[in-house]
C-alpha cells in the first residue's frame, strides 16, 4: 500500500489512504471508523503501515472501552500495568492517564511519559505497541496548543550512525529498571517492586518483524551499559539519548478530543510535553499490546 492510498500490486476491494505526517515516521489513517470491526484486507493494511512507519494516528473516533480493546487485540495479547490503581474498573486492560481528580483521588497517572522513554524497556518481553485514545485534553490558545506528544524513530537514529559505531554498539548490552526514577519508586508497594525487577537487553535491538536496526537506549529506563566503567557507561547513554531525541527524527502530535494514536515500542522512543496546569484537564485512556523478547 503506498502513501497515497493506490494499492501497489493489485486491484483491492477497499481504498485506504495514508497520509505522511513527518520524513522519517508517523502517518494518519484518513476515514477509518475503529468503532467498527475492520475486515481482514482493512486490518492488513493498517498493520503493515505500522510496521513500516512506527506511529499511525486516527483522527475523529469515538470509541467505548470495549472497542478500544478489541481493535488493540487485533495487533497480540494485551497487557495489565503494574500500577492497577490506575487502571480503569470494568476494563484493566486500560491505563488511564490523567492529570484530573476524583473524591481527592487521582484518576490516573498524571505525569506519564514526562521524559524520553519506550514503554516497558523495563520488562523481558516489552510492549510490542502502545495505542492511547484522547477524551479530554487541555483546551489549546490562539496559537499554541498543549500537552503534545513528540515521538522519534530509533530506525533513523541508527541509521545515522557511522559503520564503526554500528559494529561497536553491536557487541553491547544495557541494563533497564523501572526504578531508575525516584518518583516512581515512591508510588510502589514492595510487591509491586519484585513485579518489575532489572533486565539486560541489547543496546542494538532488531525489529520482530522489519528486521530492521533499533537503537534501544533511553534516558527513562537505562541505567548502564554492562562491561563498562560508571563514567563510560554514563557518556555513552548520553550520547545514544541525545542522537535519538534529534528533531531530525521527530513528528511532534498536536492532540484533539477524539484522536487515536499508536506507536512502535521498538522502532521509536515519545516524550509527552508537561506545559499544562492542573486546571487543563487531560484524560486519556491506553492500551499496551505484548511483545516478543528483545534480539
Amino acid at each position: 500500500m503506498s502513501e497515497t492510498g493506490i494499492p501497489t500490486e493489485k486491484e483491492s476491494e477497499f481504498t485506504m489512504l495514508f497520509k505522511q505526517l513527518a520524513v522519517p515516521l508517523a502517518s494518519e489513517v484518513v476515514d477509518v471508523d475503529l468503532s467498527r470491526s475492520l475486515d481482514d484486507d482493512s486490518f492488513k493494511a493498517i498493520d503493515e503501515a505500522f510496521n513500516d512507519r512506527g506511529v499511525l494516528v486516527f483522527r475523529g473516533q469515538q470509541i467505548t472501552p470495549e472497542q478500544h480493546i478489541r481493535f488493540s487485540r487485533r495487533f497480540g495479547e494485551l497487557e495489565i500495568h503494574v500500577l492497577k490503581q490506575y487502571l480503569l474498573a470494568d476494563a484493566p486492560e486500560i491505563l488511564v492517564i490523567s492529570n484530573m481528580m476524583k473524591d481527592g483521588k487521582p484518576v490516573g497517572i498524571a505525569d506519564a511519559g514526562q521524559q524520553w522513554h519506550t514503554d516497558l524497556s523495563y520488562v523481558e518481553k516489552p510492549s510490542r505497541c502502545s495505542i492511547l485514545y484522547a477524551k479530554e485534553i487541555p483546551a489549546p490558545g490562539r496559537d499554541q496548543t498543549y500537552g503534545d506528544t513528540c515521538f522519534v524513530s530509533t530506525e533513523a537514529a541508527y541509521d545515522s550512525l557511522d559503520p564503526d559505531m554500528k559494529a561497536y554498539l553491536g557487541t553491547l548490552q544495557a541494563k533497564h529498571s523501572y526504578l531508575k526514577r525516584p518518583h516512581i519508586r515512591k508510588k510502589l508497594s514492595e510487591e509491586q517492586k519484585q513485579a518489575v525487577p532489572d533486565v539486560i537487553h541489547p543496546v542494538i535491538r532488531t525489529h520482530p518483524v522489519t528486521g530492521r536496526k533499533c537503537v534501544y537506549v533511553n534516558e527513562s529506563f537505562t541505567t548502564e551499559i554492562i562491561g563498562l566503567k560508571p563514567d563510560e557507561s554514563d557518556a555513552l547513554i548520553r550520547q545514544l539519548c541525545a542522537l535519538c531525541e534529534s528533531e531530525r527524527f521527530m513528528y511532534r502530535h498536536k492532540w484533539r478530543v477524539g484522536d487515536i494514536l499508536m506507536w512502535d515500542n521498538c522502532s521509536t522512543q515519545h516524550l509527552a510535553v508537561a506545559d499544562y496546569g492542573p486546571d487543563q484537564h487531560r484524560l486519556m485512556n491506553r492500551t499496551t499490546v505484548a511483545g516478543p523478547a528483545v534480539f
